[in-house]
């Protein structure tokens, strides 16, 4: 990739961020601003960024535009909706839809909780591989070999005292999502927060995508949240239906 086109999706990364004066990028590219202001034009120019009145430039309605379409080239997406809808209606938690992409696993649906409470995750979030249940989810389908050489690499920031942080436990905790076929993250990935999650799987029996459910412990306890791992395995289970999936 050419440093002019790293630079430039290095902005569109930044504005995604929040909006920034041409100074503001130009110190966090670490470049001059005629350099920057060189990639920004033709950004402008085809509306995936804008400047205002105040002269802070914003990403524009180009990139929106292609989100949207991205979002409805997800197939896994559409045909989980009703399925994630019929059961955060009932249930009323926070419920997650995530897939792979690339060496990424990135939240691709959400639906709110009916609690006060809300994370902070968002569509288009990339996960944490190593504290949440999505994560080993995405990553137990994986063959042996390719799953320790992705191991090796990954990021094993502790982010709670109980987050894994080493590749051996790592591989034995996919060991046991393997085992029992879904995930739990007992307020590995934030303090406070349990969440279980449950894999989906397209006609040849592969994992495609994964759904959780995250609950605050002082709204329901673990060993509560449990009570609605037969519920989500079911709904996983009608849409992996959906996905072509025939269990033998």
């Amino acid at each position: 990739m050419s440093q002019s086109l790293t630079r430039a999706l290095e902005i569109l990364r930044l504005l995604g961020e929040a909006p920034a004066s041409l100074d503001e990028l130009a110190d966090e590219l670490g470049v001059h601003k005629t350099t920057v202001l060189r990639l920004l034009r033709p950004l402008v120019d085809a509306r995936f960024a804008y400047h205002d009145e105040a002269h802070r430039y914003h990403l524009g309605s180009r990139v929106f535009d292609l989100a949207a379409r991205a979002s409805e080239q997800r197939g896994i997406r559409e045909i989980a909706a009703p399925h994630l809808v019929a059961f955060n209606r009932q249930y009323g938690r926070t419920t997650h839809l995530a897939a792979r992409e690339g060496d990424a696993v990135v939240y691709i649906d959400k639906l709110e909780s009916r609690d006060l409470i809300r994370m902070y995750s968002r569509v288009g979030m990339e996960v944490n591989l190593n504290s949440s249940a999505v994560g080993k989810l995405m990553l137990s389908t994986l063959p042996d070999d390719e799953l320790r050489r992705f191991v090796a690499g990954m990021d094993f920031t502790r982010r709670t005292p109980n987050t894994i942080v080493t590749p051996e436990d790592y591989l034995a905790e996919i060991e046991r999502v393997r085992a029992q076929d879904w995930a739990a993250d007992r307020e590995e990935n934030e303090p406070t927060i349990n969440c279980i999650g449950a894999p989906v799987r397209d006609a040849s029996g592969t994992i495609v995508a994964a759904v959780s459910v995250s609950v605050p412990d002082v709204v329901l306890p673990f060993d509560e949240l449990l009570d609605l791992l037969e519920p989500l395995r079911a709904t996983c289970a009608a849409i992996s239906r959906d996905c072509g999936y025939r269990p033998r």
